[in-house]
């Protein structure tokens, strides 16, 4: 049998089973974060960096925004993301959170979906700060699944550990990253206006969706356990260049 070898952080070979299996984000985080602009929906310019395959891009242009960009350093990943939404009016192109290749003081809303751990934090907010406009947003969000809730949930995981005791397997979103990630935009200059939410949504799976081509998922398919109710966590943080006294309304 020939093993395959997946270098650490490349996700071209990955891009077919994130398109099919990946979850999606709740859909109340997505009023929430729009919330946070400031100005209606069909006015706001978006760019999702470090797009993926594009399952939160896509729930972005769903609401009728001006304009949505996607930025998307893996082309496996940039090709399935492009062939899904396709009325949606999605722009994609190659690049990564460093250096996006976006004209300076161009969008409302820059996003980063489950994909912010990736990247070099202070090129990444350099980066987006020169590509926000004034009163402009930066989202950084995740999606971990709460594991501990399902006791099923909870087997297979250990199960998964048994057949393979050196994987390792940590929820981006519970990261180290986003356990000070708050303090980390306070202290980084050209942000302010930190803003953290949180919630929660309940879905129901099956377990091909939360485990994707796992032999696992092949045994518990069919079974009374074929379809799992899982309990999602969103997590997002916003911050904004600071609104220089010339562009704030008056008093």
């Amino acid at each position: 049998m020939t093993e395959t070898v997946i270098k650490h952080g490349d996700f071209d070979s990955l891009a077919g089973d994130y398109a099919q299996f990946r979850p999606g984000y709740a859909p109340s985080i997505v009023p929430a974060v729009l919330s946070l602009v400031g100005r209606p929906a069909r006015e706001v310019d978006a760019v999702d960096v470090g797009a993926g395959t594009g399952i939160w891009t896509r729930m972005l242009a769903a609401q009728h925004l001006h304009s949505v960009t996607a930025i998307e350093p893996s082309d496996e990943m940039r090709r399935h993301g492009a062939q899904r939404g396709q009325e949606l009016g999605i722009v994609w192109h190659g690049g990564k959170a460093e250096e996006t290749g976006l004209p300076s003081g161009s969008y409302d809303l820059v996003s980063m979906a489950s994909s912010f751990h990736w990247t070099d934090f202070d090129k990444a907010c350099a980066e987006f700060q020169r590509i926000l406009r004034p009163g402009g947003r930066f989202v950084a969000l995740w999606n971990p699944r709460m594991i501990e809730l399902n006791p099923l949930l909870v087997e297979i995981e250990q199960e998964i550990t048994r057949l393979n005791p050196e994987v390792k397997r940590v929820s981006s979103g519970r990261s180290g990253l986003t356990e000070k990630l708050t303090g980390m935009l306070w202290a980084k200059p050209g942000f302010d206006d930190v803003v953290y939410l949180e919630g929660r949504h309940v879905a129901t799976q099956t377990v091909a969706a939360i485990y994707g081509r796992l032999a696992l998922g092949q045994r518990f398919a069919g079974t009374a356990w074929s379809r799992i109710c899982s309990t999602g966590l969103w997590i997002s943080w916003s911050a904004r260049p600071p609104v220089s006294r010339e562009s704030k309304p008056p008093s």
